[in-house]
């Protein structure tokens, strides 16, 4: 399939897309912090993380003399209890760590399809069923949360495995108070639950939701905990856990089996690197799309000089949505597992020339088409989250999972307590099966034995002159890669604080559907207007993205963070 971008004529803007309807919240901060104030300020370790119990667990580890990596541990764990939306040890995801010294490492734990997959998979009678691809137990992936944490544990923690899970395990024994905006999640989720008794029972009080206030207490979730804290990966891949995932998949049609859960290994990968105006930029390598497709848009947009046209003007949205078309065309054309896919193209995506080609590709005045017109990415799930952490040392840990769509597969596994993802609809549906209505069926991301399914999750750490200058991520799904690229571009090109950089407007080019979407009143009506006469397909949308990002100032030691007032939760703390 060839890629183009063809000249567009000038078009109205599309249609607003549909929103949620409740108001962005304004942020919890729990901080030691001025009264008001937005950044928070610490010399010795920060913690950023999308829920403030799990963030304290993290800050905790850090003031007992553990490193960074033993606070993301930490963090993760408690999120899997407080922030069930996203936090998991029933899904996967990606760690980026950057020592103060030596190479920095990549920790791939993404979910891998069970030994029965294959590319038909989702296929019945011949015909593509999104309910199987995305809502069955058949979309359910091998989960490597687990194992991910405790690989980077085990290389580069310092206090006991055991010691990093006793907030999680408290948290779920003796339970929390529900924060209202926790509620009401809870209450718009629960009629997807009631068809899994075990989800309702843990999530709802006798199938009445939850208000405000009141304690969620999650026992099976506690002692699976427990399992885990006392034996490992052992205690969650084989064993107790293991066999009531395998009960739960063989009573409802799921392919995963305690053999394909003992056979799961998480993997250290080489980052990927570049460079940008005097910046390292290191990130996650494939599965993930991220790291990759980011350095590729830095790579284009060095050519340019965004700081000369201006944050938020027409030139410099368009000059960054080009970018963004192109860079999303190759990931749609080229990236998947690499353990599958042993060519792919990396080296051409990731270098300077390539990036040439592609600038002067982009008409400053005129966007593009994107095409072919058939050529689209199915609906993908954007609620993942993220943390970043940095401790004494300057050690930095950048961490992304998820469980795929809003609480994943909405499957609680009977007597276990956790939530099991439904990543599996993250690969392509069937061979050959490209529609208008959205499909895409290229060999790269096909599922089969073993495989990761494509991700976008964007864990990332800038660095400069040697010395740690920025962590940063998101939730989002595909949105996630230009969040991230809009934090370092906020840093970089406009010198923007923590507080700036994080909470700036947004927008979003994927190539297909060729639309620009912006934040509703990111973009100035001139602006929006010139975009338009441009040939940009302009829409809405209430949000992109919750970044957690850490800014250094290596000169002044000093470490800074901002809650993304986009979601209520959002956590900085630093001592």
């Amino acid at each position: 399939m060839t890629t183009r971008f063809e000249p567009a004529r000038p078009r109205p803007a599309a249609a607003v897309l549909a929103a949620a309807a409740a108001a962005v919240a304004a942020a919890l901060l729990l901080a030691p912090a001025a009264a008001g104030a937005q950044i928070v300020e610490a010399r010795r370790g920060m913690v950023s993380a999308q829920e403030p119990h799990a963030a304290r667990a993290g800050l905790e580890v850090l003031e007992a003399g553990g490193s960074a990596v033993d606070a993301a541990v930490a963090t993760a764990f408690a999120l899997a209890v407080t922030h069930p939306q996203a936090g998991n040890i029933g899904g996967g995801g990606f760690l980026i760590v950057r020592p103060p010294a030596g190479p920095p490492a990549a920790y791939d734990f993404r979910e891998a399809a069970p030994a029965a997959a294959s590319a038909e998979m989702f296929l019945v009678d011949g015909e593509y069923d999104a309910a199987r691809h995305h809502d069955s137990h058949v979309a359910v992936g091998v989960p490597g949360t687990v194992a991910g944490l405790h690989l980077a544990w085990s290389e580069q923690g310092r206090l006991p495995w055991r010691r990093l899970l006793e907030p999680a395990i408290a948290l779920a024994r003796d339970g929390f108070a529900v924060p209202a905006h926790l509620a009401r999640s809870l209450a718009g989720v629960l009629p997807a639950m009631r068809r899994y008794p075990a989800s309702l029972a843990q999530f709802s009080r006798d199938g009445a939701p939850y208000a405000a206030g009141e304690t969620l207490r999650q026992p099976d979730l506690a002692r699976t905990l427990e399992r885990i804290a006392a034996t490992g990966p052992d205690g969650f891949y084989r064993g107790p856990t293991a066999e009531l995932i395998a009960r739960e998949m063989q009573a409802n049609g799921g392919l995963i089996t305690t053999a394909d859960l003992a056979a799961y290994r998480a993997v250290r990968r080489e980052p990927v690197r570049g460079a940008y105006r005097g910046h390292e930029i290191i990130s996650m390598p494939p599965p993930s799309s991220g790291g990759t497709v980011l350095i590729e848009m830095l790579n284009v947009l060095e050519g340019f000089d965004l700081a000369a046209g201006g944050h938020g003007t027409a030139r410099t949205v368009h000059l960054m949505a080009e970018t963004m078309r192109r860079a999303y065309a190759d990931r749609a054309l080229h990236l998947g597992d690499p353990d599958f896919n042993p060519a792919l193209p990396l080296p051409r995506l990731l270098s300077k020339a390539y990036a040439a080609r592609l600038r002067q590709s982009i008409d400053p005045e005129r966007a593009s088409r994107s095409s072919p017109a058939s050529f689209a990415w199915p609906p993908a799930g954007e609620e993942t989250t993220h943390l970043s952490v940095v401790d004494a040392e300057r050690l930095a840990v950048a961490l992304t999972y998820t469980l795929e769509q809003r609480y994943g597969s909405k499957i609680v596994v009977p007597g276990a307590g956790f939530l099991l993802n439904n990543e599996m609809g993250d690969f392509n549906p069937a061979p050959g099966l490209t529609t208008a209505a959205g499909l895409i069926g290229t060999p790269p991301n096909l599922a089969a034995p073993g495989k990761r399914m494509l991700s976008s999750m964007t864990p990332t750490i800038v660095a400069r002159d040697g010395r740690l200058r920025l962590l940063t991520g998101s939730p989002g799904g595909r949105t996630i890669i230009n969040t991230v690229l809009h934090t370092i571009v906020n840093v970089v090109d406009f010198g923007m604080d923590a507080d700036a950089a994080v909470n700036a407007p947004r927008f979003h080019h994927q190539w297909l559907p060729d639309r620009l979407v912006h934040e509703r009143g990111g973009l100035e009506a001139a602006t929006r207007a010139r975009l338009a006469a441009q040939g940009h397909a302009l829409a809405e949308r209430e949000r992109q993205g919750v970044v957690q990002a850490i800014v250094y100032d290596a000169e002044a030691d000093r470490l800074a963070g901002a809650p993304d007032r986009r979601a209520p939760g959002s956590t900085v703390l630093g001592y």
